[in-house]
């Protein structure tokens, strides 16, 4: 059995497309193996966000081909779209193939492709070689960003329901709508039947993904009227909406927002509190839009997590400017705030800026902001305490008590009274908030937020 394995870097969207990738291997009859240990064949998704992401792919691809000299490995997503032939120098033996970001969906024809072949693992780079040549070189039959639709997840037990892909706007920052493309979405029918054979399925949840889920458009339908659509024509399943800008949050957003099938989360790419900042970076909000969409959700759920993003050391950025964001941030009291530096990305307006900021700045800039961030994910914490919530277990192993995710992205560890009480993923279960817990930094990507206890 030929094995592969798979690591995926950046967003939800990027999960998405892995598990798709990884669900077609598998109905091949390929073995998934854990990132790190031996593999045939292996493939990174990767992202062009910052430059440690890059930095962090580019080291990830050195140690795997070190670590396994007979094996090759396939590089996709953002970074490998813009950045392919830098990747492939990486192995200047021809261990690397890189498939860029329009062509990813016909990685699903690959291990179709592998098995009619015959191949073995000494066959793998060879037929790898064919395959570049036979299949992506001047075809386009089977490219298509909406392919990725997952039955089986290998590694989620939530389910993700891509709705959009690329962006319109032209962030000053930003470099993943180059690696995208402008704004492209399925049709409205398409992705209610995707979301009907999930409940169907089982799952008690769907996270709607896309590079700008505000851009979704399908004749007349916006994201509010799709949200609505989808609604209707389910009974069960939740929807977790995964970003969206603040200039979508107007009343019609809101009200489907309260819907008691609409999970009490939401992220809002912020990026600064500074007007002027703002403006520079080529966003189409003011820090009072900000305020007016955070108040239209509170309203809308009570309290329901709304993290942000917050770049520091953006070119131009004053003492000031900083401070107005701080100050923003800690009026809205996030219950995260995902803070990280400007990183100068090649091919954006900012990039030519010169009135640059030190890393020294941006960084004492982005402690202030992540010491905020770790006391209102506290304080988040705090307030739930007690309260009862609906959760989807994502990791259970025997005699381990199992780990979930609540409607309000808190990450639960469940005590249950019955220690022998058997909990399957992708089902809803009700639980009871019950302690915080001391399982590292709230900054911690693995911490335990909360003991639950089942209800």
């Amino acid at each position: 059995m030929l094995s592969v394995s798979f690591h995926t870097l950046g967003c939800k969207l990027n999960q998405l497309e892995t598990e798709s990738i990884a669900e077609a291997f598998k109905n091949e009859g390929f073995a998934l193996v854990e990132w790190g240990q031996g593999a045939d064949l292996f493939i990174i998704n990767t992202c062009t966000v910052t430059s440690k992401a890059e930095q962090k792919a580019r080291r990830m691809i050195r140690k795997t081909l070190r670590d396994n000299p007979a094996s090759c490995l396939i590089a996709t997503g953002c970074y490998a779209q813009l950045e392919g032939k830098a990747l492939e120098s990486l192995s200047p033996e021809g261990r690397i193939f890189i498939v860029t970001g329009d062509l990813k969906s016909v990685l699903l024809d690959l291990p179709a492709y592998l098995m009619d072949h015959a191949c073995t693992s000494v066959d793998v780079i060879p037929l790898l070689h064919r395959w570049m040549k036979d299949k992506l070189q001047g075809t386009d039959s089977h490219i298509d960003p909406f392919r990725f639709d997952v039955q089986d997840y290998s590694f989620h037990s939530r389910a993700f329901l891509k709705i959009q892909d690329g962006c319109n706007n032209v962030c000053a920052f930003c470099r993943v709508r180059l690696a995208r493309g402008r704004s492209v979405s399925p049709a409205a029918p398409v992705l209610l039947e995707r979301l009907r054979h999930l409940e169907a399925h089982g799952f008690a949840e769907a996270v709607l993904t896309g590079v700008n889920l505000n851009q979704y458009k399908d004749g007349s339908m916006d994201v509010t009227s799709l949200l609505e659509y989808l609604l209707q024509g389910t009974e069960r399943i939740a929807l977790r909406i995964s970003s969206t800008e603040p200039e979508g949050v107007d009343e019609g957003f809101a009200a489907v927002f309260a819907h008691p099938r609409i999970r009490p989360h939401i992220h809002l790419s912020v990026q600064s509190g500074s007007d002027r900042v703002l403006q520079r970076m080529r966003r189409r909000y003011n820090a009072a839009r900000v305020i007016e969409a955070v108040d239209r959700l509170r309203m809308a759920k009570g309290d329901p997590f709304i993290a942000c993003d917050i770049i520091t050391g953006f070119p131009g950025e004053t003492d000031e400017d900083f401070e107005a964001t701080y100050e923003l941030c800690k009026k809205l009291d996030f219950a995260w705030i995902h803070a990280f530096p400007y990183s100068p990305r090649p091919g954006t307006e900012a990039y030519s800026m010169q009135d640059r900021v030190s890393e020294t700045v941006s960084g004492q800039r982005l402690d202030r902001l992540l010491r905020l961030a770790e006391a209102g994910k506290r304080a988040y914490v705090q307030r739930w305490i007690g309260r009862t919530v609906s959760a989807v277990v994502e990791q259970y192993r025997s005699g381990e008590y199992p780990l979930a995710v609540t409607e309000n992205y808190l990450k639960a560890q469940i005590v249950p009274e019955h220690p022998a009480l058997v909990l399957q993923g992708r089902t809803a279960i009700t639980c009871q908030l019950i302690s915080p817990s001391d399982c590292g930094s709230p900054s911690d990507e693995e911490k335990i937020d909360v003991l639950a206890r089942i209800i």
